[in-house]
């Protein structure tokens, strides 16, 4: 549309560093500037001696972990991409989580930002049902705040998940001035940023893991705060089952943006759940020689060994069920509508 060039920039941890860099080798030739760094490694600590696990840097990798994304500030700003990018002329930066399809540059946001002379902005958007884990914004001495559920004692979890008393969550989309990056990493406020506990097994001993959540940065940037925005600029794949709606017609792809299909005639998304023989992306390929038509579709469940010919229109509530032993595959041109499936279906090639 502008004619510019937004290069992406993907953290790494020690983890994913190798298979992105293989994945990333059939984009070589890409328009877009496609750039990396890793995030720190810290040794985990075992719970009962608080000692770490590790004895040497060069050890097994088991026994360090990525801190969380919160040790993004710091390790972007050590990275020598840090340097280029402002050297390039670049004054803003927009964080999200690689997951997220539905996280892509918003000029509005921006403009928004630089009138506002904010050095960070959050996006929100409206918790669901679904959402009830997600952090959320308060503000607590005057300042705004990023509260995680595991921040939350036990006794105000189910408070903590109303969606009446905390109406958004955060999508962990954020934009922040590269200036006031560097800023606040020189002057080490970030170090005193809230840490997370997170409890792990290690060699079949407890470990500890001491990790950030990135938004929790809010409070430290100047004219900081949230912006609601459209539930469609939030569209995490993090199952088969998240996979399945945006690979659907679902949706379409325009000039590198998920948008929902015009023809659904409901605003919300369908809620999709399929079982631990879909787990793996590859069974999951394999059980559909197309995915389905699910425009009309508002649930969809399926469990058990089951799998779909091509053409399938799923409509209403549609559940299958495959019990243990027994096989149910949807004939080709089928058209479900709230319908129960459930017993033995097998079709075989003649």
């Amino acid at each position: 549309t502008y004619h510019v060039n937004v290069p992406l920039v993907l953290m790494n941890s020690f983890n994913t560093d190798e298979e992105t860099a293989k994945i990333l080798h059939k984009y070589k030739n890409s328009s877009v500037p496609i750039l990396t760094f890793n995030q720190h490694r810290f040794p985990r600590i075992y719970k009962e001696s608080l000692e770490p696990a590790c004895t040497e840097y060069d050890g097994e990798l088991g026994e360090w972990y990525p801190p969380g994304h919160g040790d993004v500030y710091q390790a972007f700003y050590s990275s020598p991409i840090f340097k280029q990018l402002q050297e390039q002329g670049k004054e803003y930066v927009f964080f999200s989580n690689i997951d997220n399809l539905g996280a892509t540059v918003d000029a509005d946001i921006l403009e928004h930002m630089i009138d506002s002379k904010s050095e960070f902005i959050m996006e929100v958007t409206d918790k669901t049902r679904s959402d009830v884990k997600g952090g959320t914004l308060i503000e607590y001495e005057g300042k705004a705040k990023l509260l995680e559920i595991a921040q939350v004692p036990p006794g105000h979890v189910e408070e903590f998940k109303s969606i009446k008393k905390f109406k958004i969550f955060n999508t962990n989309n954020m934009w922040v001035k590269l200036s006031a990056i560097q800023d606040k990493v020189e002057s080490k406020v970030l170090q005193t940023m809230d840490i997370i506990v997170n409890g792990k097994e290690y060699r079949g001993k407890p470990v500890i893991q001491l990790e950030r959540a990135a938004g929790a940065a809010i409070e430290y940037f100047r004219g900081s705060h949230g912006v609601n925005v459209p539930r469609s600029r939030f569209l995490p794949v993090k199952s088969t089952s998240d996979l399945f709606v945006v690979q659907s017609n679902m949706y379409t792809l325009s000039a590198g943006a998920l948008t929902m299909n015009s023809k659904r005639p409901f605003t919300t998304i369908p809620l999709v759940k399929l079982g631990d023989s879909f787990k793996k992306v590859s069974d999951y390929m394999s059980r559909f020689s197309n995915i389905p038509n699910i425009l009309e579709l508002d649930h969809l469940t399926v469990s058990g060994d089951v799998t779909f010919g091509s053409n399938v229109v799923l409509r209403g509530t549609v559940i299958i069920v495959a019990n243990h032993g027994e096989r149910i595959d949807i004939p080709s041109g089928s058209i479900l509508e709230n319908k129960v499936v459930s017993g033995n279906l097998r079709i075989l090639d003649h």
